[in-house]
């Protein structure tokens, strides 16, 4: 069977490298790649959708990644137990129009024992921002 190493249980070293490991792969704004970290069947609430699959998160990043252009992300460990991990995040992106927006929020996430995501639970907010004040 397929594995996504590092494996639970988590310690402080591996919930932080699975936790880069994902600010990397959502850096390369490739929803496929983002993808091989979920389960087939991994549940998504990304604010207020909800939706289940591989096929389901390559749509989602897809549309997503069409209206956040110059998107980067930055991801904190910020809990982690057993198969559970939580983070902070915020990413900076601009629309179509070359508004800026800072988007904060918190990821809960669920893994099976060969590593793969079966759960991402995340709650965002965004905020306007001008392009001078961009940190990412």
């Amino acid at each position: 069977m397929e594995q996504k190493l590092p494996l639970p249980p988590f310690n402080f070293e591996s919930a932080t490298q699975k936790v880069q490991m994902a600010e990397d792969a959502w850096n390369t704004r490739d929803p496929e790649k983002v993808s091989k970290a979920y389960t087939i069947d991994s549940e998504w609430r990304n604010r207020s959708s909800f939706f289940k699959g591989r096929e389901a998160i390559v749509k989602f990043l897809t549309q997503k990644w069409t209206i956040e252009h110059q998107y980067k992300l930055k991801k904190e460990l910020w809990a982690f137990t057993d198969n559970w991990i939580a983070v902070r995040f915020e990413y900076e992106y601009h629309n179509v129009e070359g508004e800026w927006y800072r988007a904060y929020g918190n990821e809960n996430w669920e893994f099976d024992e060969n590593g793969f995501m079966m759960k991402r639970f995340a709650s965002i907010n965004d905020v306007p921002i001008a392009e001078s004040e961009r940190r990412l």
